[in-house]
C-alpha cells in the first residue's frame, strides 16, 4: 500500500493474486458498479423509446417539458428517437466529464475514500429513482453526480497502492482492476436485460440499484485497507516545480493523443445507443424459439475485452521481440481501423438482408471489443509513462474528457439516424473511425518523437 506522504510502499498485509489486499476490495467494488452501470445503460435508450417517452408516461416525468424545451432550443425539434439519443449522449458524456470535478472535491475537501462512498450512495439512489417515471431526470442527475465522485477516485486509488517507481506492479494492478470492470460490464446487460424482458423495465433497473448497494457494502468492508493523504495536507502541500518547455510540449502531445481517440469513441459507443435500436428493429433475434434480449449484445464487447487481453499481450510481445511492436499512438490508429471494420460489417449486413442475421451485430461487437483494447489502455499507459511528474493524475483525469466529447457526439449523430437509411448511417460511423485512424497514423511518428524526447 502506498503512503502518499512519502511515495513509498508500506509492508503488505496479505495479498490478492500477489498484489495488495486492498486491490480486491477496489476491484470488486468497481465490478459491482460497472455491473449496475452497464446493465442500466443497455436498457436506457430502448426504455425511453419504447415506454417512457410514450403518451401516458412522458407527461409524468417531473420537469421534463422544460428540459425538452431547453434541449430543442439548442438542437432543434426532435422526434422521440432523436430525443432519446440526445439524452443518452448527454448522460453518458457527463458521466465521463464529472470525474474531473470529483477528483478536485476529493483532493480538496472530502478525501478519496469518502468521495467514493458518497458517489456509491448517490448512484444507488439514482438507480432506485429509475423505478418511477416522475423521477427520471433526478435519476440521471444522481447517477452522473455519483459516478463523478466514484469513477476517477477509485481508479486513482489503484495506483496509490504502489510505490511511485513500481511501474510493473501498477500495470498488474490496473490489469486486475480492468478485469473487474469488464466482468461487470459483461454480466450487467445479460442479467438486467433478461429481467427487463421477463418482468418489465423496472425489474432490470431495480437489480442495478441492488448491485450498486452491494458495491457500496464491498467498499465499506475494505475501507480501512486504503490509505490516503488528508485533504488538508493536499491543500497545504508545496507547489510542484514549474514545467520547462519540453514538458509543456509533452503535455501538448498527450492532449493531441487524447483528441485522436475521440473518433473511435464515436464509432464505439454508438453500440449502446442507436446500435441497440437498429438491432431491435432490423436483426432476426429468434433463436430456436428463444427471443434474444437486445441488451445482451452489449455484453459481447466487454467479454471480448477480457478474453483477448492475453492474446494481444502475446502478440505485442512477439512484435517487440521482432522489433515491430507499434507505439501507443500507432495502436490507437489500429484500434480506429478495427472500429471502422466493425461498423462496415453492419453495412454489409444491411445490404445482404432486410432482416439481418444476428451474426453481423455479434461480429460488430466482437471487433469493437478488440478495438477498445487497442485504444483506451494504450492511451492510459502512454499518459502514465510520458506525463511529467506531478501531472500524471491530472492528465489521466483529463483523458476522460475525450470520452465525454465522444459520447456527446454519439448522442448528436444519433439524432440523424431517422433521416438516413441504416446502411448510410453505419457507413457514416465507419467513416468517422477511418478519419481517426488516418489522423493517428499520420501523427504517430511526430508525437512519439516528442513523447520519447528523441530527435529521430
Amino acid at each position: 500500500m502506498v503512503e502518499l506522504a512519502n511515495g513509498t510502499a508500506s509492508p503488505r498485509q496479505g495479498t490478492f493474486f500477489g498484489e495488495p489486499k486492498a486491490l480486491a476490495y477496489l476491484s470488486f467494488t468497481e465490478a459491482w458498479e460497472r455491473f449496475s452501470y452497464y446493465g442500466m445503460t443497455a436498457l436506457l435508450v430502448l426504455y425511453m423509446t419504447q415506454a417512457l417517452f410514450m403518451p401516458g408516461h412522458i407527461e409524468n416525468i417531473a420537469g421534463f417539458a422544460s428540459f425538452r424545451a431547453g434541449l430543442e432550443s439548442v438542437f432543434g425539434p426532435m422526434s422521440t428517437l432523436a430525443l432519446a439519443s440526445q439524452i443518452y449522449g448527454l448522460y453518458t458524456g457527463f458521466v465521463y466529464f464529472t470525474p474531473v470535478f470529483g477528483g478536485i472535491i476529493a483532493d480538496r475537501w472530502l478525501g478519496r475514500r469518502n468521495a467514493v462512498m458518497l458517489g456509491a450512495i448517490l448512484m444507488s439512489g439514482g438507480h432506485i429513482a429509475m423505478a418511477l417515471d416522475q423521477s427520471f431526470l433526478l435519476a440521471l442527475f444522481l447517477l452522473i453526480a455519483g459516478c463523478g465522485l466514484l469513477k476517477g477516485n477509485i481508479s486513482t486509488q489503484v495506483g496509490q497502492l504502489y510505490a511511485e517507481d513500481d511501474g510493473p506492479g501498477r500495470t498488474r494492478g490496473y490489469s486486475i482492476f480492468s478485469m473487474g470492470i469488464n466482468v461487470g460490464a459483461t454480466l450487467g446487460p445479460l442479467i438486467c436485460g433478461l429481467l427487463a424482458q421477463i418482468y418489465g423495465w423496472h425489474a432490470g433497473f431495480g437489480l442495478a440499484g441492488v448491485l450498486m448497494l452491494t458495491g457500496l457494502a464491498t467498499y465499506i468492508a475494505g475501507y480501512r485497507t486504503l490509505a490516503e493523504e488528508t485533504p488538508k495536507a493536499n491543500r497545504t502541500k508545496a507547489d510542484v516545480a514549474p514545467l520547462d518547455a519540453q514538458q509543456w510540449r509533452v503535455i501538448g502531445a498527450l492532449v493531441v493523443a487524447m483528441a485522436l481517440t475521440v473518433p473511435q469513441s464515436v464509432a464505439y459507443y454508438q453500440n449502446s445507443s442507436i446500435g441497440l435500436v437498429w438491432i431491435d428493429a432490423h436483426v432476426n433475434l429468434d433463436f430456436f424459439g428463444f427471443h434474444i434480449p437486445t441488451s445482451w449484445f452489449n455484453s459481447i464487447d466487454p467479454f471480448i475485452s477480457i478474453v483477448f487481453v492475453p492474446v494481444l499481450i502475446a502478440l505485442w510481445r512477439w512484435q517487440d521481440r521482432h522489433g515491430g511492436e507499434p507505439n501507443e499512438v500507432m495502436k490507437i490508429s489500429i484500434g480506429a481501423w478495427i472500429a471502422a471494420a466493425a461498423n462496415f460489417a453492419l453495412v454489409i449486413g444491411c445490404l445482404l438482408a432486410e432482416r439481418v442475421p444476428a451474426i453481423f451485430p455479434v461480429l460488430y461487437d466482437v471487433l469493437l471489443g478488440v478495438a477498445f483494447l487497442y485504444y483506451w489502455p494504450p492511451l492510459l499507459a502512454l499518459i502514465s509513462r510520458a506525463a511529467p511528474s506531478g501531472w500524471k493524475a491530472t492528465l489521466i483525469g483529463a483523458a476522460f474528457l475525450s470520452l465525454f466529447a465522444g459520447n456527446i457526439l454519439v448522442g448528436w449523430i444519433g439524432t440523424y439516424y431517422e433521416r438516413m437509411t441504416p446502411t448510410n448511417f453505419w457507413t457514416l460511423e465507419g467513416g468517422i473511425a477511418v478519419i481517426g485512424g488516418v489522423l493517428a497514423f499520420l501523427l504517430a511518428r511526430p508525437l512519439n518523437r516528442i513523447l520519447t524526447g528523441t530527435a529521430s
